[in-house]
């Protein structure tokens, strides 16, 4: 049975701060879960790479944004980079797991997240963890001598001694790529962040390093974090995400990517919450410095793009939506 909304215990918040737009994306999710949840329980951790041979430039956060993240009541948690960096940056978000408190239920999301709601109020069961369902089938790839989708995502869970006919959604015909457990990592949650990190960091090093042969023609850069994470949940007793939790990449969290896409397609809520919450002096003055907040949110082009779209019938394809706005002069990264 599921547990009523403000029945779970409180857990912390993990993104990832780093020098250029995620600096800026993390101040905004601060302010947005502030704003919108504002008797959170937990702790809102931005964990940040620090300067290493891993990376070609210092990645860490600027001093002003750091104030400004720490005026809005988060923390800021250092972590070393050992294995990824430059080469594959996604990896911030297994390696800054570590530097998350131990033992404490935790909730990731990547940086371009809105909070649109009451948090605190999500059910989450820490006992089984879960993962962004917001996803298409970017992996993996279909290939001429490939030897299947069955194969390939068994050969991953046999290499790790998992189970795997559990995680077939059998509503979904053989061979079809929603058939597998498959997630976008742009959140997911655990019961303690340090033994999911070690796992996540386990795993994939060893699909880096060395791949089953049914991976032998797939790539797997930038898909390195999403073909992992389905077997680190299997691995800690979770899957596919109850119903319960619809609110996540609905109407209590926004996974906007980029700006101009935001625009285009998100809800009316979701655009209402991130001028509301980049309005004020003290957010605004750190925006404006990068960019594409200049342009989409200040100078207006943002209601621009909106204006071009109908979001009860936008594109069936995402790059169609990209194209048109490039094709206006709106496209800003």
């Amino acid at each position: 049975m599921a547990r009523k909304p403000g029945e779970n215990r409180p857990f912390n918040i993990m993104i990832v701060g780093q020098s250029g737009r995620l600096q800026y994306e993390a101040l905004l999710f601060v302010a947005s879960l502030r704003q919108n949840s504002p008797q959170f329980r937990g702790r809102m951790i931005v964990v940040e790479p620090q300067a290493g041979p891993k990376w070609a430039k210092d990645p860490t956060m600027s001093a002003d944004v750091k104030n400004a993240l720490l005026e809005l009541g988060a923390e800021i948690a250092p972590f070393e980079t050992v294995h990824f960096g430059d080469s594959y940056p996604y990896g911030n978000k297994i390696e800054g797991l570590a530097a998350m408190p131990a033992g404490e239920p935790f909730v990731f999301f990547d940086t371009d997240t809105l909070i649109l709601g009451d948090i605190d109020a999500v059910p989450f069961d820490f006992d089984k963890p879960a993962a962004s369902m917001k996803r298409e089938g970017t992996w993996p790839e279909e290939e001429l001598y490939w030897p299947g989708y069955t194969a390939v995502w068994k050969s991953l869970y046999d290499k790790f001694g998992l189970e795997f006919e559990s995680t077939l959604d059998l509503s979904q015909p053989d061979e079809y790529w929603q058939r597998y457990m498959y997630f976008n990592a742009g959140w997911f949650f655990g019961a303690d962040p340090a033994a999911f990190g070690a796992r996540f960091l386990e795993y994939a090093l060893a699909v880096r390093d060395d791949r089953p042969d049914e991976l032998a023609i797939q790539s797997i850069d930038p898909w390195l974090d999403q073909i992992v994470l389905p077997l680190v949940i299997h691995r800690f007793g979770g899957g596919r995400p109850a119903p319960y939790l619809d609110g996540l990449d609905g109407d209590m969290t926004c996974h906007y990517r980029l700006l101009p896409l935001f625009y285009a397609r998100e809800s009316d809520a979701a655009v209402a919450t991130m001028e509301a919450v980049a309005a004020p002096n003290k957010i605004k003055k750190h925006l404006k410095q990068y960019d594409a907040y200049k342009r989409m949110i200040y100078q207006g082009r943002g209601q621009k793009v909106r204006a071009m779209f109908d979001r009860d019938d936008l594109p069936r394809k995402e790059q169609q939506i990209r194209n048109q706005i490039k094709s206006a002069g709106f496209w800003v990264r």
